[in-house]
């Protein structure tokens, strides 16, 4: 099981840099917004691979928390991005 958890771990921390690349050089706010999303949310899933290769209890209430938070500012950011329109 561990070597799985540690498979997972590399490619979810691969993942994490072309999006970090494109958030940066991003053509417009759009393509920025859903790659900082992408990071945000890769960086929870490292954190959760994480808590599950140390069997922590803990992190699973931190990942509920941070999913939540990075929703509602995945919900700001597209309210942002599209200048208030629905």
């Amino acid at each position: 099981m561990s070597i799985v958890l540690d498979i997972a771990l590399v490619v979810v921390a691969l993942t994490l840099l072309p999006a970090s690349y494109r958030m940066f050089t991003g053509p417009n706010d759009s393509d920025r917004a859903v790659s900082a999303d992408l990071v945000f949310f890769g960086f929870i899933g490292v954190v959760a691979l994480l808590g599950l290769r140390m069997d922590t209890d803990i992190v699973l209430d931190v990942v509920l928390v941070a999913t939540v938070v990075g929703f509602l500012a995945t919900l700001s950011i597209a309210r942002l991005v599209t200048r208030g329109y629905r």
